[in-house]
């Protein structure tokens, strides 16, 4: 998310009150929203796991992913994205817009906004935002894309009503004009499917000069049995993002909602 370029009247306004948000700053330090990416967790047990190596299970569950995505692709749906900026507690701004999701004959999405609204937000949405939601708030970890990370086992939780493996997930190396995701992964220990996944894209965006800064969000993505299979369905964000001296709450929700199949497609079901 990017800040507004600054006017000359803004540039004005900001010299006249630099001092306020400097305590305004300080006291949002103390009190952060912070994305909760440890809700529903249980304690992690660093056990390995029993019946594979943890490199057989980063090979079985990349394949399971790679199966799902292309079975997505058979699929319709809904995309429903709510953004909101924060005065303490009060909304101050907001973005609405609902998409509906399909796949053309050769597998490529189809974007058609049934509803948006005008921004209000003190934030301004960027490509990079606009990435996020397409990408990697629903991100599939499939066999093509697990060379470009380095996937390390970190143990076994129990999730909700779900027992998990649990593996850190970064970028190996950074390619120019490439982004990347970075964060946690939480993978069904049945069904060898992520169901939930925490962190954010990489790497931020470098500041240039007369260029509005552009912050990346950490978000906390969840998913939903739909037909046999781990449907991305619910991302949450909740984040002070840090713009120089100023700092604005930004909250978020990202649905994934009324799946529905549109071809016969090869499935991976529920054992």
């Amino acid at each position: 998310m990017a800040t507004f370029p600054r006017t000359k009247k803004t540039l004005a306004r900001v010299a006249l009150f630099v001092a306020t948000l400097w305590i305004t700053c300080a006291l949002l330090s103390q009190a952060n929203a912070q994305t909760d990416c440890v809700e529903g967790n249980d304690i992690l047990d660093i056990t390995p796991p029993k019946s594979m190596t943890p490199q057989e299970l980063i090979q079985k569950f990349t394949a399971r992913e790679t199966a799902l995505r292309d079975l997505r692709s058979h699929y319709t749906f809904t995309q429903d994205v709510l953004v909101q900026t924060l005065d303490e507690t009060k909304v101050d701004g907001q973005f609405h817009q609902i998409t509906q999701i399909s796949y053309d004959d050769k597998g490529k999405r189809v974007e058609n906004v049934t509803f948006s609204e005008e921004p209000t937000l003190r934030v301004k949405l960027s490509d990079r935002d606009m990435e996020d939601i397409r990408v990697f708030m629903p991100w599939l970890l499939t066999t093509d894309e697990a060379p470009q990370y380095e996937l390390t086992y970190a143990g076994q939780q129990h999730v909700d009503d779900l027992d998990t493996y649990v593996f850190h997930v970064a970028p190996k190396k950074e390619e120019k004009n490439t982004h990347y995701f970075q964060g946690r992964v939480w993978v069904d220990n049945r069904d060898l499917q992520i169901v939930k996944l925490c962190g954010k894209s990489v790497p931020d965006a470098v500041h240039k000069k007369n260029q509005p800064l552009d912050v990346r969000p950490t978000f906390v993505g969840y998913r939903q049995f739909v037909d046999g299979n781990w449907f991305p369905a619910y991302v949450r964000v909740d984040d002070t993002l840090h713009f120089g001296v100023q700092s604005i709450h930004v909250r978020e929700i990202v649905k994934f909602t009324g799946y529905k199949r549109t071809a016969p497609a090869t499935a991976t079901s529920r054992p």
